[in-house]
């Protein structure tokens, strides 16, 4: 944060931060201070209590209980008469360059994008100061490669997942080691990175289709007084990432036929499209498709209900001397969060996956949605409907870890503060 303070003050850019541009940042900061304090100080009596702090929160779409917000007020306030009046205000905000509301609430949100390769969280939200310096695309950018990185690195638990999900039964007893082997065998080392082409090419219009998608929902959603509640961010953002993934399905579909491909079957991306289109014509593209966007619905709902739950219980009990959760803690809490909507929305992204691949695989029938789910269960019980599920999340923690390191080093290159 010094070096924050640093260079919003050195105005004249020489490096050096004389006593003229340090009083000079301290007046305009604390005038962006006194805005925030007041805007915060609804009954205008000098003093922020808790239940102001609630109502401010409100307005930002965010709910908290009044023990919350004592607690976060106890990390600013000095005196102990659990209020802040404007003396405790400036000294806890003086040398900490948080100049806004907005910026402070910031802290709380989900503040790690993190690409787990099956993620359809609420889609990252811009202030209008990001809008105006452009930090939104660079964000955006940063989040991309992160998530080109990680999933490149995990592609090959990705591709045995995938494999297991087809070809799994009780017949073929296929585990995380002979199914490794049996890759490697067929196509040596190479092939495990089968498929991962198409699912790097797809970040980019996926994340552009469904943050503009997210931004027009939620004019439609928002009520007259120009709020968003919790309720209508995660209807938005479930209906954005319907959106994205309805546009790019077919590329959904191209990674699955590659994935479970054989050597020599196709000799890309392309040439795999062709020759569904020939055989198969265009319905073949979305094949899958109703499986894929009902597994939004328990996904995005529990992710988002998780989420909310682990990070109210933090700020009640160990919110005492800050505020500010911190990124291992909201880290932990996405990566829960998301665990669970996978769990829940698994067995409908396994039949997706196998109507995906069903016409590639010689024999098989070509079942709907509501078939396959019971014949699954007639022939191998519940647990036919999570077959891959180890790989799956072997794979979340290597790309959480991967996703965060990537998109650090890439915020800190393109000067994302």
């Amino acid at each position: 944060s010094q070096q924050k303070i640093f260079k919003a003050g050195d105005t004249n850019q020489d490096g050096q931060l004389d006593f003229e541009e340090f009083m000079r940042y301290l007046k305009d900061h604390e005038k962006k201070m006194k805005l925030a304090f007041k805007s915060l100080d609804k009954n205008n009596d000098g003093k922020i209590e808790a239940s102001e702090v609630v109502q401010s929160l409100q307005i930002l779409g965010i709910s908290i209980s009044e023990k919350q917000a004592e607690k976060i007020l106890q990390s600013i306030d000095a005196d102990g008469t659990m209020t802040v009046d404007w003396n405790e205000w400036r000294d806890h905000f003086m040398f900490n360059p948080a100049t806004d509301i907005e910026e402070i609430i910031r802290y709380w949100k989900h503040s790690t994008v993190l690409d787990i390769g099956d993620s359809l969280t609420v889609p990252d939200e811009f202030t209008e100061e990001e809008k105006k310096t452009g930090q939104w695309w660079r964000q955006l950018l940063a989040g991309g490669v992160a998530g080109a990185v990680s999933r490149t690195g995990t592609a090959p638990l990705d591709r045995l997942k995938v494999m297991m999900q087809v070809h799994g039964s009780k017949s073929n007893k296929m585990n995380i080691a002979s199914g490794f082997k049996q890759m490697l065998k067929e196509g040596g080392v190479r092939s495990l990175w089968r498929g991962n082409g198409v699912n790097v090419v797809k970040i980019a219009p996926e994340t552009a289709i469904k943050f503009w998608a997210y931004e027009q929902y939620k004019k439609i959603l928002t009520k007259d007084d120009g709020k968003l509640g919790t309720v209508e961010r995660f209807v938005s953002g479930s209906l954005a990432g319907a959106t994205a993934q309805t546009s790019i399905y077919p590329m959904e579909v191209l990674k699955t036929r590659l994935a479970v491909g054989k050597t020599g079957q196709y000799s890309g991306m392309f040439d795999c499209a062709k020759k569904i289109l020939k055989r198969e014509g265009v319905k073949a593209f979305y094949k899958g498709y109703v499986p894929n966007i009902l597994g939004i619905i328990p996904y995005a709902g529990i992710d988002l209900a998780v989420y909310e739950l682990l990070k109210s219980t933090w700020l009640e009990h160990y919110a005492s001397s800050s505020a500010n959760p911190g990124v291992f803690v909201l880290l932990g809490c996405g990566t829960v969060s998301s665990t669970c909507g996978q769990l829940a929305s698994y067995p409908l992204a396994l039949i997706r996956t196998r109507m995906q691949a069903q016409a590639s695989v010689e024999g098989a029938q070509q079942l709907n949605m509501v078939g396959l789910f019971q014949r699954i269960i007639a022939t191998e019980g519940v647990r036919g409907l999570y077959r891959g599920i180890a790989p799956n999340f072997m794979k979340v923690l290597p790309a959480v870890s991967i996703s965060y390191v990537v998109y650090e080093k890439m915020k800190q290159n393109l000067g994302i503060a």
